[in-house]
């Protein structure tokens, strides 16, 4: 799991050390740098930072040179500035060039780690959402969704049967059972049934912040709000033509719903700060691995929006229930891997196919593909042994079954480390079910970023702390 990249500039020493130690004992990843021509010199060379904290006024090179370097290195990078001179002025331009925030001093430590955590959390999921385009831009093919049992044959039937036809298409299932890839097949079908090669656009809607949403799905004019240095066409007109991707709809903010209806309903989209509409021709398919009927029957969702949607509904039925399917799944993602790792071909034996077998596979296809890259990755010959087929020793068991071990122990339990030992089984089957992307493994935990942090560092799954030394002493003072 990669830590985050941090870069501390300050002509200050003490400030700079300060802010130094601070965020190494949060387990981040520091360079701290005396000025802005180094950090300009740094942010040039370097691979891009995930957050800069910046001086304003410094010898030389400024702050806002820094900024805009820093945002033109990477658009994605977050860069907190820190002045002693604020003036509305130098606060709205720093926010017009692309800043996260703008912190006065003096500030506290623990107000300056809430910054942080929050600016941090917007570039995980502005990453995120970009990972998810980029995975989802290519073309995929019908071939692609291998498999023999009769629950994927009647998935395949209905995605032949939808593709030629411009209805909705609502994809369920649990998580990592393949509805990217479905979308994806849908997609190409329905650009070879009409002749055409349309676009693809993927979002995946957990991982835009609410107060960004509108924007980014219908695009906004120049100097519609504070940041909108140019005009952004957003994602239904870049789908125009073509097939949207609407992963993870259920966590569609409410208030937004009314408004993707009537797009929807109407075909047109009216961008934030423009005065007109504008038509859409996309084809929507949208995804949830959660319960929408639960969610409309709660109010999360709304109902007439979710019947537009569920014009086509295909489930995606999990690996236990298509277990036939398992051995073809996995010897082809066992050539794919043999592939790319110039190992020529790989063959399960016998004694693997049928430890397959007895895996359950709460992670689903994705689990599985994991495991065979492991496999691969183990094996020294073309043939992968039993010994090779290593399922993931960190996830935790079902929180019932380690009660009950607990329950019916006979020589007793220290309560303390049995606790400790689940949280931590539970923390590192979070990260594993959510891909190493923190954001969404607190979100399957019902915590906070900031308490996924801690709990991270706690059970020494992030860098440990640093020992003492007079920054780090008054630190502690100063919180």
């Amino acid at each position: 799991m990669s830590r985050d990249r941090v870069l501390v500039v300050d002509d200050e020493p003490g400030m700079r050390r300060m802010l130094e130690v601070m965020l190494r004992r949060e387990g981040f990843d520091v360079d701290a740098l005396d000025g802005g021509a180094a950090a300009l010199a740094r942010i040039a060379s370097a691979e891009p930072y995930d957050l800069v904290l910046t001086d304003l006024v410094m010898p030389g090179v400024g702050g806002l040179e820094v900024l805009s370097k820093a945002k033109e290195r990477d658009p994605a990078t977050e860069v907190i500035v820190i002045t002693a001179y604020a003036t509305t002025e130098a606060a709205v331009e720093a926010m017009r060039r692309g800043a996260y925030d703008y912190v006065q001093k003096p500030f506290s430590v623990d107000e300056m780690k809430v910054t942080v955590d929050k600016a941090l959390e917007k570039n995980h999921l502005r990453r995120e959402n970009v990972d998810l385009r980029a995975r989802v831009s290519g073309r995929w093919r019908l071939g692609d969704l291998l498999g023999k049992s009769p629950a994927m044959q009647r998935v395949i039937e209905v995605i032949r049967r939808v593709a030629p036809t411009p209805s909705s298409v609502l994809l369920t299932g649990e998580s990592g059972t393949g509805k990217e890839l479905v979308a994806g097949a849908i997609h190409t079908l329905t650009c070879e049934a009409r002749g055409v090669d349309a676009p693809f656009v993927a979002i995946n809607c957990a991982a835009i912040p609410a107060s960004l949403m509108e924007a980014e799905l219908f695009g906004h004019e120049k100097g519609a709000f504070t940041g909108a240095t140019h005009a952004r066409e957003g994602i239904f007109r870049a789908a125009h033509g073509g097939t949207l991707f609407l992963d993870e709809i259920s966590e569609m903010p409410r208030a937004l719903q009314p408004t993707l209806l009537r797009v929807l309903q109407e075909k047109k989209v009216r961008p934030v700060g423009a005065s007109a509409e504008e038509e859409v021709d996309v084809r929507i398919v949208a995804a949830s691995n959660r319960d929408l009927d639960a969610a409309v029957a709660s109010g999360e969702f709304r109902e007439d929006l979710f019947y537009r949607l569920n014009v086509i509904r295909i489930v995606l039925p999990p690996l236990r229930d298509r277990r036939e399917d398992v051995p073809l799944l996995a010897e082809a993602f066992a050539a794919r891997f043999a592939r790319s790792q110039g190992k020529g071909g790989a063959r399960l034996s016998p004694g693997a196919q049928r430890r397959l077998t007895t895996l359950s596979f709460p992670g689903n296809v994705r689990e599985l593909e994991n495991l065979m890259e492991r496999a691969v990755t183990l094996s020294a010959g073309g043939e992968i042994g039993e010994d090779a087929i290593l399922p993931d020793e960190g996830r935790a068991p079902p929180v019932g079954e380690a009660v009950a071990a607990a329950v019916i122990a006979e020589c007793g339990i220290d309560l303390e480390r049995e606790l400790a030992e689940t949280e931590k089984k539970m923390l590192v089957a979070a990260l594993d079910r959510a891909e190493g992307v923190q954001t969404r493994a607190a979100k399957l935990l019902g915590i906070t970023f900031r308490s996924m942090r801690y709990r991270l560092q706690k059970h020494g799954l992030e860098t440990a702390e640093p020992g003492d030394d007079p920054a780090a002493a008054t630190e502690r003072q100063s919180e």
